[in-house]
């Protein structure tokens, strides 16, 4: 069975971590909430609440198939463990899916691994993506080997999709 971590801190938005857990579970795929290990719950935006499924000190990119990297202003936090860096680093490096949509691309600059790819996000974090060695490029859904990114919650649907059809094919 496929297992996906959906990485989870504060003031994540609620669409890109809601609408991929559950697309996901739709598809009998195993969706796991990695969360900083701060807390046992973060709190979306809005408020609404996600429970910790795993802490990311206890995660291996060999344990997962792939990691969704959602946006918000969770990233900014998510990026600060070094933890959260390392785990999608090796995700990469083993050439596991890493999913990320709208202010996510921020931990993909914090873990290094943006020189020489095409990406897409969030158009207020395009310099970052630019600046961490990337080509950026405006469109909903930019796939660069084994990395899936898209702009925004309008661009779920095309995300869900690229990400499912990728997994079904590992």
């Amino acid at each position: 069975m496929k297992k996906v971590a959906i990485l989870i801190e504060d003031q994540y938005q609620v669409l890109e971590v809601w609408y991929p857990y559950l697309r996901l579970r739709e598809d009998k795929i195993e969706a796991v909430l990695v969360g900083t290990g701060a807390k046992p719950e973060y709190k979306s935006k809005e408020g609404y609440p996600a429970k910790e499924e795993l802490s990311v000190k206890n995660v291996r990119a060999d344990d997962f198939s792939a990691v969704v990297i959602p946006g918000g202003y969770a990233p900014d936090i998510l990026r600060r463990h070094k933890e959260v860096n390392d785990f999608v680093k090796d995700m990469d490096k083993n050439k596991k899916i890493i999913a990320c949509i709208c202010h996510g691309g921020w931990v993909l600059a914090s873990a290094g691994i943006l020189k020489g790819r095409t990406v897409t996000g969030f158009s207020a974090i395009k310099d970052d993506l630019v600046n961490a060695g990337a080509k950026f490029v405006d469109k909903e859904v930019v796939i660069d080997d084994n990395l899936i990114t898209s702009r925004n919650p309008y661009d779920l649907p095309v995300f869900c999709k690229e990400l499912i059809k990728k997994l079904k094919v590992k």
